[in-house]
């Protein structure tokens, strides 16, 4: 729960920006969104541990399968899900 409420709070630094480009951020919206992304990886690491999910090794495969799903050369600049191509 925790980890979805830090989420939330980093969203919210996007939430009014006009286009999300970098442009729109100051330094005081850069240094809140770095303290956001802090805590959302620390309370992923703390759930990873709980769980025992190598968080790399997860990543490294869910890349993997990705790739697989949607294939650069096939999906690239295409917004369809998997299943629409």
């Amino acid at each position: 729960m925790a980890l979805s409420v830090e989420v939330a709070e980093l969203v919210e630094h996007f939430q009014w920006l006009r286009t999300g480009s970098s442009e729109e951020l100051d330094e005081r919206k850069r240094e809140g969104i770095q303290h956001e992304l802090a805590d959302v990886l620390l309370y992923l690491v703390q759930l990873a541990d709980a769980t025992g999910v190598d968080l790399r090794a997860a990543a490294l495969e869910k890349l993997r399968l990705n790739g697989e799903k949607y294939p650069a050369a096939v999906v690239k600049g295409d917004a369809r899900k998997y299943d629409e191509y």
